[in-house]
């Protein structure tokens, strides 16, 4: 089987697993009585990006090749996730969780080792890309873009799939046991984990390099903190951390935002499409996504690193700020696709491109480790406080009402939009790298 096209299927399942449920899972968590506590569902992802990326890539590093490490952390993900899903299964449908701990417990420790994942994907396709004398500028994009488009492919499944008196069926209307709505979201995820777990392991060897002698530092992977001490790497990663605090807001609110304007007094909004069919309509962020994966070896050739991760920046502005004039009838809708379409370059301009540099600038022995480093600060450090503050920012300004969460949501948007436009003047200003292409 050809081996960009085993990648790509790694990198669609990948994907797949984190789409069914991390732009819609806000709506269940409203029905499910955990609604005030959407923040922190996401936040848990940066907490747990904080450290344990870095501690699985320093054992991909030294002891477990990363194909199989990113199987094996599957596993454990899929097995969690199901708990969640089995939990709402005790509630019942549109009930709220009869123990809200345990439900939580669970949830963190699947995404405990779902996180550390992203990064381990990366290594993996990065090491075999090398190992068989590919170029990953040019062949890394095409083959992460499939990653974006089973998220999109599980976004449109949760969206549209309904469970309904024990009979299963697709529906674009408006429909209380829409998996979007329930979780049944979580038994999609936990399935898709188990199914990668088993494919990881027929994936090509990715060898561990082995040294003569290795310092202390080395042997538990430290060394890859070294890079903080050349200013751009630590000013790379500082911003990084600025830049990730935007990451999960629209992931985390975007979803409960549309829906909203369903309890709006205005007939032609409150029955739009649009509102109706928050998921899909988002998901349009992720066909822009995967569109814009592939102009990056063009960006990244031609402009270089800053002017890229600027692109991103100022691209978040946009994002937010569209959401704050727009609405979901006509002509306002197109406003929010547009903040759909921006979304691509603010999230891969970022992201993807940023994986790609921390892979060109480190040395073999922590590469693994370097991408750990970068997911911590990124979806741990950045998204983690990004998160929580977004999170005091919209329960200061919204509550729950009937189901929705209604308030001045664009005092919100235009908060979070200035707060990327400070980021991106500050990054202009500060960041001067190498005169090289990357």
């Amino acid at each position: 089987m050809n081996l960009k096209f085993r990648l790509s299927l790694m990198n669609f399942l990948e994907f797949a697993v984190w789409g069914a449920y991390l732009t819609c899972m806000g709506n269940y968590l409203g029905v499910a009585g955990l609604g005030s506590e959407i923040s922190w569902f996401y936040a848990i992802q940066g907490i747990v990006s904080i450290f344990m990326p870095t501690l699985m890539g320093i054992v991909a590093d030294k002891y477990i090749q990363p194909q199989r490490l990113l199987g094996l952390c599957h596993l454990l993900a899929g097995i969690f996730m199901l708990g969640c899903w089995w939990m709402g299964v005790q509630a019942g449908f549109g009930q709220e969780i009869s123990s809200k701990s345990t439900f939580i417990a669970l949830y963190t420790m699947s995404v405990a080792f779902f996180m550390p994942t992203i990064a381990l994907s990366n290594t993996t396709a990065f090491t075999i890309l090398k190992k068989n004398g590919l170029d990953t500028v040019k062949d890394f994009p095409p083959i992460r873009v499939l990653g974006t488009v089973g998220f999109i492919v599980t976004m449109w499944f949760v969206n549209c799939a309904a469970w309904e008196d024990g009979s299963f069926s697709f529906t674009l209307a408006d429909n209380a046991h829409k998996f979007q709505y329930t979780y049944m979201q979580f038994f999609v995820s936990g399935i898709l984990s188990l199914v990668l777990f088993a494919y990881c392991f027929t994936l090509p060897e990715c060898k561990l390099e082995k040294k003569q002698s290795q310092t202390l530092a080395e042997s538990f992977g430290l060394n890859a903190f070294k890079l903080f001490k050349t200013r751009k790497m630590a000013l790379f990663f500082v911003f990084s951390a600025l830049l990730g605090m935007c990451l999960q807001v629209t992931n985390g609110y975007a979803g409960p935002f549309i829906t909203s304007f369903k309890g709006s007094a205005d007939a032609a909004i409150a029955t739009s499409f649009a509102a109706n069919n928050a998921t899909l309509l988002t998901s349009i962020s992720q066909i822009s996504e995967a569109l814009c994966i592939l102009l990056i070896p063009f960006f990244l050739k031609r402009f270089g690193i800053k002017i890229v991760m600027l692109m991103s920046m100022f691209a978040w502005v946009f994002r937010f700020g569209l959401f704050g004039v727009g609405n979901p009838a006509m002509p306002g809708v197109i406003l929010f696709i547009l903040s759909c379409i921006v979304y691509g370059v603010a999230f891969d301009f970022f992201n993807v491109s940023g994986g790609i540099f921390v892979d060109q600038e480190c040395e073999p022995s922590v590469k693994a480790s370097a991408q750990g480093l970068f997911m911590m600060m990124t979806n741990g450090v950045g998204a983690t406080i990004g998160t929580l503050a977004a999170g005091e920012i919209v329960n200061k300004y919204c509550s729950w009402s009937n189901g929705y969460l209604l308030g001045d949501w664009q005092t919100c948007w235009f908060i979070f939009a200035a707060f990327a436009l400070c980021v991106g003047v500050s990054f202009a200003l500060i960041f001067n790298p190498e005169k090289k292409k990357v």
